[in-house]
């Protein structure tokens, strides 16, 4: 059985405001929790009208103060945006109020357009391996610099990427690495054959460990899981054409003039994602995990409707045989 977890966006729907989009970020994590997964992680994306996750240590803060066992934490904190010692600091303290429950995911990209990244005032991914070891440091005590909270316990770090430039910097640096198989799936394989061949154990972590970002939709038969995962085809094709906007119901997704170029780009950018009954999400996923040798699979779930994507992640889980958890007193 491998383990599941979620990454969650904080989606703001048609319609909505980030006020909801929090609210159902929230929920999402109990449901997370409540059907077995291990962690679910919030990214960080600026000036999108569809995603209110611009502040992952804010939010992962919140929801974990909502869970009780369920491993929370960024994925990921885009480091070119940030000062390394804030990271730290930020993330020990997290840390430090839910030992052994946080995690730090690191990516290198600035989730944003150049206009947003530029308003930061960072944005130098140059300095991307430099500041890693720097932040990294912080919490080993290899810096001459305190970070308090910081230095002690630390938070699980990963490298996130979807490229063989990222995996191999894992690799080297020894931490766990996660791929975005959801958006970036061309470069799966090879990004894997570097990670693995440039791993050096560390004081982190002993053997290579890979997680997948794979894109799930649910439901109890194949045509409505298809009719749910509509919306999010329309936001891969509205992003890719550089319009990002709400997520749309799937009645507006079913009702937009596409093109055959419109449909083409559609067809390249989701053949990977997963759509259907929970045995053919179940069959995928191990297919999948099979042919990567992946240790963890992280769902996202952009469905429009809050009670859609809870379902899908519950019977998810329930698919690959995930235990639920028993609620608490």
């Amino acid at each position: 059985m491998v383990a599941l977890s979620l990454h969650e966006l904080a989606t703001v729907v048609a319609g909505a405001t980030p006020v909801q989009a929090l609210a159902e970020a929230t929920r999402m994590a109990q449901v997370a929790e409540q059907a077995g997964l291990s962690r679910v992680w919030v990214a960080e994306h600026h000036g999108m009208p569809g995603v209110a996750s611009a502040a992952p240590a804010v939010l992962a803060a919140h929801l974990a103060a909502v869970t009780t066992t369920i491993r929370v934490g960024s994925g990921g904190v885009m480091l070119p945006n940030h000062a390394p010692l804030v990271v730290a600091e930020q993330f020990g303290t997290l840390e430090a109020l839910h030992p052994g429950r946080i995690d730090l995911g690191i990516g290198r990209a600035p989730g944003t357009d150049p206009v947003t990244a530029a308003a930061l005032g960072r944005g130098d991914a140059t300095r991307f391996p430099d500041d890693l070891v720097e932040l990294i440091g912080y919490f080993t005590g290899a810096n001459a610099q305190m970070a308090m909270p910081g230095r002690g316990p630390l938070p699980e770090i990963w490298l996130l990427g979807s490229s063989t430039y990222s995996a191999h910097l894992a690799g080297l640096l020894g931490l766990p690495f996660s791929f975005a198989y959801h958006f970036s799936p061309e470069p799966l394989m090879a990004a894997l054959a570097a990670y693995r061949e440039a791993f050096r154990p560390s004081a982190v972590l002993d053997a290579p460990r890979v997680m997948l970002g794979v894109a799930v939709v649910c439901a109890p038969d194949d045509d409505e899981a298809a009719w749910l995962a509509g919306p999010s085809r329309l936001s891969t094709l509205f992003l890719r054409q550089g319009r990002p906007a709400q997520l749309a119901s799937p009645e507006e997704a079913a009702a937009y003039p596409y093109t055959p170029a419109d449909a083409a780009l559609i067809a390249h950018a989701c053949a990977t994602h997963i759509v259907g009954r929970p045995e053919r999400v179940a069959e995928e996923l191990a297919a999948l995990v099979e042919r990567t040798g992946a240790d963890e699979l992280m769902l996202g779930a952009r469905l429009h409707g809050i009670e859609d994507r809870a379902r899908s992640v519950a019977l998810a889980a329930d698919a690959v045989g995930l235990t639920p958890r028993v609620a608490s007193g």
